[in-house]
């Protein structure tokens, strides 16, 4: 006889009678995932087995048995049923998992906050949400994205991928080709916008457009050589601004004067410049994106030869470095990153915009930027420039885009083919821990190459898998840059897929860190002491990565990760499995790409000629800095960039600039004012690539990690 009073104890602790429609319901669901229909017949089998094993209970059963023989019954039915039904279970307790932990950094968030990220403010609602959204999208991306193997070689740290919460739903770094999307008009949002006829407007036009462009991605935001994209609508303002003049001129019964005419119309514009960037520098440093940061906007000038060019290059330059904030109490601002390309036959000694180039060294003396970007130096970049007459800007603060020909893909068709970089885009960044893969070489007595080969193969296959996801996304997640024309071929109705060929000419990247701490690991010296490790490495890779490039059909390069937070992390992993090793985890850091330690005591021209062959290795993205304790010094600085110029750097300058908030008076490299002796301080850095706040107002923007290797900088 059949008992009918079979008692389920639930989880909450309360006891309700057995019901086989639940039992139904929830294995139809399982069904569904792997789209198989269960019979009324089977669905009743498995109700009926469970209830048999339950008929003689007198206690009540708990869930999790009747779960685990619902499991056993459905595999004598349907066994895909009977698996997702399994991995349903286990998905709920990874989401349980999942939740308490993005709950746990939603309370971090309310009473410590979040430097992982230098140019994020975690104080603000807006940057909260989105740090809790990508807690949770990066937990998922681990459960349901990786491998068992993938997902365990990041969690023990061999290999790091960076914006696991974003690299699914948008790109990273672009180069924005904001001048096709100018041209002839576009549509935002709801409205339809006409190309600028002033100079006024394309500025106001330029940053709206950069911010609804930077929240569709999660990387850096660039724009191409400004100078010569903004002259067209300086022009536009000029000749009106004549008009204006033949106007007023004629109303008060006077003489026009043509060059009194040019030099009214050319104040007006230079008036234009200046509000224009101001603004740039307003809106960019203050108005959070919908991402939660403030977007890491670049631009880049400085070839521009005409009269608008040379003038938008000199008042944006003159507008960085005298700063905003109230009088008396300015100083410079993070954003946007200016990069000046540097031409020889233009900026040398003598030359016709060396005057211009001056300007450049005194920002940078002031406010560290603009960085340099050799055009006639050595090196993949001058090469094109000298070449082709292309320039390559960076994207954020050192990504560059691979060479990729108009109608040859990744080699030329033939000598009249050229490259093409406006509008392309990379697909995100995975980093190689090299002192982790160096020591576990060792200590399993195997060859160097052959772990790395390992975790190379591993990143190339989260890649494939990334490239192929992501060309099935539509074209409506980010209508101007698909749809309106901003990337290259991108010109596609909201509903299509991008497919695989339009993200042929994007990048994906191997993030390179911590070769100095490997170098001690496998030679028993650092690099500034003996960098043929380094080198070595970086060619096996360059070897690598072209020929897999081939046989994949994707663009990879090879990046030199400006490593925040991972510097930190990467140490506590190494920790973690291995222990302590003297010069890797003695300290709190990692040496950032392939970079010579910050200990190192080295002059800027030893740094230089030591990183000079790894830079000209890492041409996926790199930067060569040196750290000035010269004060003002121009022409010291002006004879470090040069020679990097020649060296075919991107060549950044590092000062430590500090501003006392008491006085104003501004000074380098002190704790306090020697104005007044206040340490009321505001200091501004150089995190890597780009710069950020080390101290605000008793503030700082930078996790413990780099504020400690801060205090060891010597050559950096």
């Amino acid at each position: 006889m059949v008992k009918n009073n079979i008692r389920i104890l639930k989880k909450s602790g309360a006891i309700q009678e057995f019901n086989g429609e639940k039992i139904k319901s929830a294995i139809r669901r399982s069904a569904e995932r792997v789209c198989v229909t269960l019979t009324d017949k089977e669905e009743e089998k498995v109700v009926e087995t469970v209830r048999k094993q339950l008929e003689f209970n007198e206690v009540p059963v708990p869930v999790s048995t009747i779960h685990n023989m619902v499991e056993c019954a459905l595999d004598t039915v349907n066994t895909s049923v009977a698996k997702s039904y399994r991995e349903y279970r286990d998905n709920k307790s990874a989401f349980a998992s999942m939740l308490d932990k993005v709950y746990n950094k939603k309370l971090s968030l309310n009473f410590i906050g979040d430097r992982s990220n230098a140019n994020s403010d975690s104080a603000l609602v807006t940057t909260q949400k989105a740090i809790v959204y990508n807690e949770l999208n990066s937990e998922l991306y681990k459960k349901f994205f990786l491998t068992v193997e993938e997902e365990k070689a990041m969690s023990e740290g061999f290999i790091y991928i960076h914006d696991r919460g974003s690299r699914l739903d948008a790109m990273n770094c672009c180069l924005f080709d904001m001048k096709s999307l100018l041209t002839g008009g576009f549509q935002m949002g709801n409205l339809d916008y006409q190309e600028p006829k002033t100079l006024d407007v394309a500025f106001d036009l330029i940053a709206d457009v950069s911010m609804n462009a930077a929240s569709c991605q999660y990387g850096g935001f660039s724009i191409s050589e400004i100078d010569k994209l903004l002259a067209p609508y300086a022009e536009k303002s000029y000749k009106k601004y004549l008009k204006d003049y033949k106007k007023i001129v004629e109303e008060a019964g006077g003489k026009y004067d043509k060059k009194k005419a040019d030099e009214y119309a050319m104040k007006k514009v230079e008036r234009d410049m200046e509000q224009g960037f101001q603004g740039f520098e307003m809106k960019f440093n203050s108005v959070a994106s919908s991402r939660g940061d403030y977007p890491f906007t670049s631009i880049s000038m400085g070839l521009g030869t005409g009269k608008f060019e040379t003038l938008a290059t000199s008042v944006c330059m003159r507008v960085r470095k005298e700063g905003q904030g109230a009088p008396g109490f300015k100083h410079p601002v993070l954003f946007p990153k200016i990069s000046f390309f540097f031409d020889h036959n233009l900026h040398g000694k003598g030359k016709k915009l060396e005057w211009l180039f001056d300007e450049a060294i005194d920002c940078s003396s002031k406010a560290m930027y603009p960085d340099y970007i050799s055009c006639t130096g050595d090196g993949y970049g001058p090469s094109m420039y000298k070449k082709y007459g292309v320039t390559i800007s960076r994207m954020g603060c050192r990504a560059n885009l691979s060479p990729w020909y108009e109608r040859g893909g990744m080699d030329p068709a033939d000598e009249n083919d050229k490259p093409v970089y406006e509008g392309r885009f990379n697909l995100g960044a995975i980093s190689i821990n090299f002192p982790m893969i160096a020591y576990k070489a060792q200590k399993e007595n195997r060859d160097f190459y052959e772990v790395l080969t390992y975790y190379m193969e591993m990143i190339r296959n989260i890649h494939k898998r990334t490239f192929n996801y992501f060309s099935h996304k539509k074209a409506g997640t980010n209508p101007l840059g698909f749809c309106q024309g901003a990337f290259y071929n991108g010109h596609f109705d909201p509903e299509d897929e991008i497919g695989e060929d339009f993200l042929r000419p994007m990048t994906m990247s191997y993030g390179i860190t911590a070769l100095n701490e490997a170098s001690i690991i496998q030679t028993g010296k650092e690099i500034h002491e003996d960098n043929s490790f380094a080198i070595e490495v970086l060619k096996f890779i360059n070897d690598y990565t072209n020929r897999i490039k081939r046989e994949d059909n994707i663009l990879y390069a090879i990046y030199g990760t400006p490593a925040e937070t991972l510097s930190g992390t990467q140490v506590k992993q190494f920790r973690k499995m291995y222990g302590e090793y003297k010069g890797v985890t003695d300290k709190p850091y990692t040496t950032n790409s392939f970079h010579c330690s910050v200990k190192a005591d080295i002059t800027p021209i030893q740094k230089q000629d030591i990183e000079y062959p790894m830079f000209h290795l890492c041409n996926g993205g790199n930067i060569q800095y040196c750290r000035y304790k010269l004060g003002y010094n121009k022409e010291a600085i002006k004879t470090m960039v040069l020679r990097g110029m020649d060296m075919g750097f991107y060549e950044g300058v590092n000062l430590q600039l500090d501003y006392c908030e008491k006085c104003g008076h501004q000074f380098i490299d002190s704790d306090t004012c020697p104005k007044c002796g206040s340490s009321d301080i505001t200091r501004i850095e150089r995190m890597n690539g780009y710069l950020g706040y080390s101290r605000i107002k008793g503030r700082t923007m930078y996790n413990d990690v780099k504020l400690a290797e801060f205090k060891d900088r010597v050559s950096m």
